[in-house]
């Protein structure tokens, strides 16, 4: 009974840390991400200590299970955001993300972790996709503003765009880990049902699921006659609604959820783009990403105060993760932005800023390989080192990149009447 009692009131306690840190954090080197840790860190060592045995390595199930819930709340709230309408030339730089950095990357990590850490193919290959998307909930502190807020600087929308689309596009990767686990194990040929499956039929029907889901979706919220679309209940929960019936229906259909989310809520924003509801929609979705996110986070740190987590920690792991976070992810990036019309010193931002998070967690859990204690291992220290580096350079860099821009690039937001 007192453990119940003690662990409701620090979910309490974090419950409202979660409304008053934002605003207290703002302007510091900090990020809510570090703070979180810290909690849990502190929470382990107190002598009421109620989170010992949340080592993500003995609760998979459950680690999987959370942390795909928070990232398909802040895909929908990655996608509400976006104010810029879908095309070619204004998505620049998310195509190149993801189609040129994001394969670099995760080739790049595979190669480190078959050099350095000595993981067979696939397993190298499931760390690289495991690693190598931008992380949607950590990475907040350098997206773009609510919706409508003007706040959408080519820096800002190439790290929110490419989080909310490569989420989705990592699972190929990660499934051709297993193919590859698998087809050493039976000597069976496994790329033609790949190719097929894995990367035509899942991206197919998670853009196609999530584009028309959206689309029906902005129509009953929007535009049902006699003022009897969703937006007229004023109620920010329906983003939650949204989001689980995207995933849900695309999961059923096997196809890429991940995807869906993202894609149905920039459908729905293109149906009406500047009604004042979206607001109330992102809102609520932020409210809950970010609710999520500190438990999980808290859990994080109390796992790594209790000891079990870093148990396998050695200099391999840590050179890897540093080549990972300094050299890999830049590298790449920066190699997908050659002939982006954009500076020199914004390009510069865009390739480090690729903050590695929760979704890690997710990607390693949907398979077991040899030598799953050094993927975990490698994987949670490459979290907390993104976390404090770009954590506590993200404010500073930003403001110092906000300031050498003309005044004009904050854009008054549009909006109509409501």
């Amino acid at each position: 009974m007192q453990s119940n009692a003690l662990l409701l009131a620090v979910f309490g306690a974090i419950v409202l840390l979660t409304a008053w840190l934002p605003m207290f954090l703002r302007k510091l080197p900090l990020s809510l991400p570090m703070v979180c840790i810290g909690i849990g860190v502190l929470l382990v060592w107190s002598p009421f200590s109620p989170l010992v045995g949340v080592n993500p390595l003995e609760n998979r199930i459950l680690t999987e299970r959370l942390t795909e819930l928070v990232i398909i709340v802040a895909l929908m709230g990655a996608g509400l955001k976006l104010d810029r309408p879908v095309s070619w030339r204004g998505w620049e730089s998310s195509w190149r993300l993801l189609g040129i950095a994001m394969p670099l990357t995760i080739a790049g990590i595979a190669f480190l972790g078959w050099s350095i850490l000595g993981l067979g193919l696939a397993a190298a290959l499931l760390l690289g996709a495991a690693l190598a998307p931008t992380d949607p909930v950590l990475a907040s502190d350098i997206q773009v503003g609510p919706p409508q807020s003007g706040k959408e600087d080519d820096v800002r929308f190439a790290l929110t765009s490419e989080a909310g689309l490569n989420d989705g596009a990592a699972f190929p990767f990660v499934y051709l880990a297993i193919a590859i686990a698998l087809s050493s194990a039976s000597g069976e040929p496994f790329f033609s049902r790949w190719l097929a499956v894995e990367v035509l039929w899942k991206i197919a029907a998670g853009v196609g699921i999530g584009w028309l889901g959206g689309k029906v979706m902005g129509y009953l919220t929007f535009h049902l006659p006699k003022r009897s679309g969703l937006s007229e209940t004023k109620d920010g929960f329906v983003a939650l609604g949204i989001t689980c019936l995207a995933y849900g229906s695309t999961e059923m259909l096997h196809g890429y959820g991940f995807l869906a989310v993202f894609v149905a809520a920039v459908a729905l924003r293109s149906v009406e783009r500047q009604h004042r509801y979206h607001e109330s929609l992102h809102d609520f979705a932020e409210q809950i990403e970010r609710l999520l996110m500190m438990v999980l986070l808290v859990c994080f740190g109390a796992a790594i105060a209790e000891g079990s987590i870093f148990g396998a920690l050695s200099w391999q792991v840590i050179v890897t993760i540093a080549l990972v976070l300094f050299v890999v992810r830049p590298l790449a990036a920066w190699v997908g932005l050659i002939g982006f019309q954009t500076s020199s010193r914004e390009k510069a931002v865009i390739a480090f800023f690729g903050i590695r998070g929760l979704g890690s967690f997710y990607y390693l859990g949907q398979a077991e390989f040899e030598g799953a204690t050094i993927l975990w291992v490698t994987v949670c220290f490459a979290v907390l080192s993104s976390i404090v580096m770009h954590g506590v350079m993200v404010t500073p860099v930003m403001h110092q990149l906000d300031r050498g821009r003309p005044r004009s690039w904050l854009r008054m937001p549009r909006t109509r009447p409501r």
